[in-house]
Formats: structure tokens, sequence, C-alpha cells
């Protein structure tokens, strides 16, 4: 799978509704990373035994609200390392907090989008960050 978009979402029932648009409109792979240490170890490779490096992601699909360790935490990292500072990130969360909106921009996501969403206006944005 050399090109595919990681997918951080705790919520099953989202994350089901999320894959199911991303494969409708997306010729991609998906990773699913269920909480935010998940994702730093995908896009990091730490905590991995040997073997080969994962794959960068085309896009990252970021919830803000996770176990471990939150959302903003993840990007601000993503940021902070050449291999993932480019990497597009939208910022897909049920947080309607002011605040949470202006740190994920002041860190670097490309894109807020709060759910519930229009999904044929969550594909169009996802084509148009890629």
């Amino acid at each position: 799978m050399n090109k595919m978009i990681l997918l951080v979402e705790d919520n099953p029932d989202d994350e089901a509704l999320t894959l199911r648009a991303i494969r409708k409109h997306m010729p991609y792979g998906i990773v699913v990373a269920r909480d935010g240490a998940e994702a730093l170890d995908h896009l990091f490779g730490t905590g991995r035994s040997g073997g080969e490096p994962p794959p960068t992601p085309l896009l990252v699909l970021l919830d803000l609200k996770l176990p471990k360790v939150n959302g903003l935490e993840v990007l601000r990292r993503m940021r902070e390392e050449a291999k993932t500072r480019s990497i597009p990130v939208i910022v897909f969360t049920s947080s309607t907090e002011e605040q949470d909106i202006l740190d994920s921009y002041r860190l670097g996501a490309n894109s807020y989008i709060r759910k519930p969403v229009d999904y044929a206006q969550f594909c169009e944005n996802m084509k148009q960050v890629m």
C-alpha cells in the first residue's frame, strides 16, 4: 500500500462512516489509528520492532479528542518534524470550542471540519488539500 490516508479516530461509528466515504470517493488505502499514540507510532515508526518503516500518508484525518495523546499534540509533533511537516492534515472533530479551531490552524492544520458533516462536502475538502 504505497498511497494511503491515515485516519485517527477513536469513535467506531465515526470511523465506519468516514471509511465508507473515503472508499467511495478516494482510490487510496486507509490506515486507522484509534488514539494519538498509535498515530504517532505510525507517523514516526516508534515502538516498532524492526522491519520497514510505515509508509508516509498522503493525508491525515485527525480527531482532536483522542485517548493517550490528544489530536493537537499529534499535530504539533507532525509540524515539528521534517518528515511529516508537509503532510496535509484535516482536523475532523466534534469539538465546537473556538480555541480548538484557533489552535488547530495555529499548529498548521490545512482544514477544520466539524462532525457530523455533509459527506459530499467532506470528500470535496479532502480532494482540495491533496
